[in-house]
């Protein structure tokens, strides 16, 4: 006896209120997740120097939350391809919620970067699930009009998280505790607007596996090669046995996970969406735009701080150009696109206008006008707002709908990955950049290099002399310029990567052209 099928349709679209009212509920808890990143932004430097923390704690500060966000998002989308979409969103909320507050509670930077690490778990489902279920509500060609909401919100989180923290630090009566405690309210809220507006379709399949494995052997192999590159040239050569096991065991453990992932029957990460060529190309584009959203607030909140001697408040107020680009051109660009349907110009568009932004910060040194900054910092804002949902938007516009939570998560996966590796690789390069400045500057005033090492170690200047703070000041503000340098190198690909795709009208329906049903369908 042969299971019922049920006839697949197209399901009924929403109105734009219905819309709406299920937007405000996902904006508000990806704003919260965004936030709570880019309030450390500027508050990193300050916690790092409280904790007696290191330049690579502050980096692995960042990349424990990407890392473990990263790792976790295609596990995210593949559920949300056979369970309850919502109520997967509402499990990524609190896991955040929870990993908010122990992270308030720290007590080092050992415990604080486990402590990010979990709380990556929740952003990681938050970030790729609210995607997925925007794109279960939304047809491909309207999407456009909205993915201007949805860069206006993270344009927002980028500009309101900075400024929040600096002033949190700054503010005596909270401290940078806070800085953690503060998104919890707000995440709850967004459960509680979540149960009452969102209402997806729900596709049950029954025998399905999740390719835990395949996720393991990812996470294990990407973090392998990320501690490697946290440590070499500094505590291990770059030809030692050291780098041989590391990378060749991060490059094996990778290997394993493609093996896995070919033969499972439910992979995490499916090949044959990957192997597309429209989702190919938009994976380069996406490392090279996480690189650059990540890198880009990560390092320039050390520099104005660190570099140039700025408050957190400060550093906050002088990254808005970079988040005003993001505001501006997400919303130009998602309302141009949901006119014509054309969706590769304007990611051809962002890329190049990357790179000219990259390009111009790396010329940066510790007296670079600010003009100029903050010049560079609108080129490389609008280039990601031009980029980066649309990379996504473009593969969403190839899949049909049971594939399309595996499909964003994919993409969000490998943003992330281009993130954690940028920030990873680009702290690594700085630390380098910076101990050998400082050993030399303070060699020629004829300090003692043990005083240059353990100036370069610690982020907490209001423990060295005068004279030193003013070295490290200095190393500082000139290195950063060579890490965006490289990020203008990475840039370039993503360039080629958007000429490389095929020009494509975005369809008008939620999902592809019916199909013999696979499974059957519910609403919540």
């Amino acid at each position: 006896m042969t299971a019922p099928t049920v006839d697949r349709a197209e399901p009924s679209p929403m109105s734009h209120r219905e819309i709406m009212e299920a937007l405000s509920g996902l904006l508000l808890v990806l704003f919260v997740a965004m936030a709570s990143s880019t309030i450390v932004s500027t508050a990193l430097p300050k916690i790092i120097g409280d904790l007696d923390g290191t330049q690579t704690q502050y980096t692995w500060v960042v990349t424990a939350t990407l890392l473990t966000a990263t790792a976790s998002t295609p596990i995210w989308g593949k559920l949300a391809d056979l369970y309850s979409k919502k109520v997967l969103v509402q499990a990524s909320i609190v896991i955040f919620i929870l990993g908010s507050l122990i992270a308030g509670f720290t007590q080092n930077t050992e415990q604080l970067i486990a402590a990010r690490a979990f709380q990556g778990l929740g952003m990681g489902g938050v970030q790729a699930l609210v995607q997925v279920a925007i794109a279960a509500m939304i047809p491909p060609r309207e999407r456009g009009r909205y993915n201007g909401y949805l860069g206006g919100v993270m344009a927002l989180a980028t500009v309101g998280g900075p400024l929040l923290g600096g002033l949190i630090v700054d503010t005596d009566a909270l401290g940078w505790r806070w800085c953690f405690f503060i998104g919890a309210p707000f995440a709850v809220l967004a459960l509680i607007v979540l149960q009452k507006t969102l209402h997806l379709p729900v596709m049950r399949r029954d025998d399905v596996k999740i390719d835990y494995l395949g996720a393991s052997l990812i996470a294990a192999g990407v973090s392998v090669i990320l501690i490697w590159v946290s440590f070499v040239d500094g505590t291990f050569a770059w030809l030692s046995w050291q780098t041989g096991v590391m990378v060749g065991g991060g490059v094996l453990l990778l290997a394993l996970a493609v093996w896995v992932e070919a033969r499972v029957a439910e992979p995490v990460v499916p090949l044959p969406i990957v192997r597309e060529r429209t989702t190919t190309l938009a994976i380069i584009g996406s490392l090279a735009v996480g690189m650059a959203m990540f890198g880009g607030s990560v390092f320039l909140g050390q520099y104005f701080q660190i570099g140039r001697g700025y408050s957190p408040t400060e550093a906050g107020l002088l990254m808005i150009p970079m988040m005003a680009g993001v505001l501006v051109s997400s919303t130009v660009a998602g309302r141009l696109i949901t006119r014509s349907g054309r969706i590769k110009p304007y990611v051809v568009a962002g890329t190049i206008t990357l790179v000219a932004g990259f390009s111009a910060l790396s010329f940066l040194d510790h007296d670079t006008p600010l003009w100029y900054i903050g010049t560079a910092m609108a080129v490389i804002g609008v280039g990601v707002g031009m980029s980066m949902q649309n990379l996504v938007l473009a593969v969403q516009n190839t899949v049909s709908l049971k594939d399309i939570g595996a499909a964003s998560s994919t993409i969000a996966f490998f943003r992330s990955l281009g993130g954690t590796i940028g920030v990873s690789v680009l702290g690594a390069v700085l630390a380098r950049h910076v101990a050998d400045s400082m050993t030399e500057q303070l060699t020629a005033l004829g300090v003692p290099a043990e005083s240059a090492s353990s100036g370069a170690g610690s982020l907490n200047l209001s423990s060295l002399p005068e004279q030193i703070q003013h070295v490290v000041r200095i190393a500082y503000g000139d290195a950063t310029g060579h890490i965006f340098l490289i990020s203008a190198a990475v840039a370039v690909v993503g360039v080629i990567a958007a000429v490389a795709m095929k020009p494509t009208t975005l369809r008008s329906t939620v999902d592809l052209a019916p199909e013999r049903p696979l499974v059957s369908s519910s609403v919540e």
